[in-house]
């Protein structure tokens, strides 16, 4: 008996983009902007949200969400660093969040610090979970992708997680202070990403001495403007 074959050509993160593109409508029209942080484990996410949230809580109400299987340490360092609203999520031990978790996650976080639009939120920071892999794929309803490349990391990362570099609006080389203790090449990881996404921006930047940090924040300064 013959078989019939068919063909599908529906991408299956079809009702994932959907979703993301309803959720980042919803957060514009309340004023918000939602920047999605990606980057591996140890690469400094933690820290460097800190120094920036602190340079810019002054002007902006700022939120922080993030992503771990496990523990709220996370979050309680951003909360306990900041003293802006911060809140963990949990997600079950899977390697991304998606557009669904978020969201669902933005309604817990309404629910105990109010209505983003409401209560003037002008910044979401969205902590992802460390992996260079699976959150790539999956949009998460943010205006804005980045990821952190910490130097110890080394300079052939965008080589080995070419779609992470390649969906990013922004790169971040991190912990630059460490620079002369490691073989990073940091022209050639420019020419790597660049080669993989001629519009990315890249910043070089040390959280730990503030090298790099005002051009991070005039960053997200000029996409909030847009």
């Amino acid at each position: 008996m013959a078989v019939r074959v068919i063909e599908v050509h529906e991408n299956v993160f079809n009702t994932n983009n959907f979703m993301a593109d309803q959720l980042r409508k919803e957060l514009s029209d309340k004023g918000v902007f939602m920047l999605n942080v990606m980057s591996s484990p140890g690469s400094g996410k933690t820290t460097l949200l800190s120094k920036a949230i602190n340079m810019l809580k002054t002007d902006y109400k700022i939120g922080e969400m993030d992503v771990d299987i496990e523990s709220s340490l996370d979050a309680q360092k951003v909360s306990d660093n900041t003293g802006v609203p911060c809140l963990q999520i949990h997600n079950g031990g899977l390697c991304h969040i998606d557009a669904e978790m978020t969201g669902k996650a933005i309604i817990e976080f309404e629910k105990e610090h109010g209505d983003l639009g409401e209560k003037g939120f002008d910044i979401l920071f969205l902590e992802n979970i460390g992996n260079l892999v699976c959150p790539a794929e999956f949009d998460t309803g943010a205006h804005k992708n980045m990821m952190i490349l910490s130097v110890p990391e080394g300079h052939d990362k965008p080589l080995k997680y070419p779609l992470m570099f390649s969906i990013c609006d922004l790169v971040v080389f991190s912990k630059m202070d460490t620079k002369e203790f490691f073989s990073f090449d940091e022209e050639l990881a420019r020419k790597y990403i660049l080669e993989l996404n001629p519009k990315a921006r890249i910043i070089s930047l040390s959280a730990k001495t503030g090298e790099g940090m005002n051009e991070f924040c005039d960053w997200i300064r000029n996409q909030i403007k847009k």
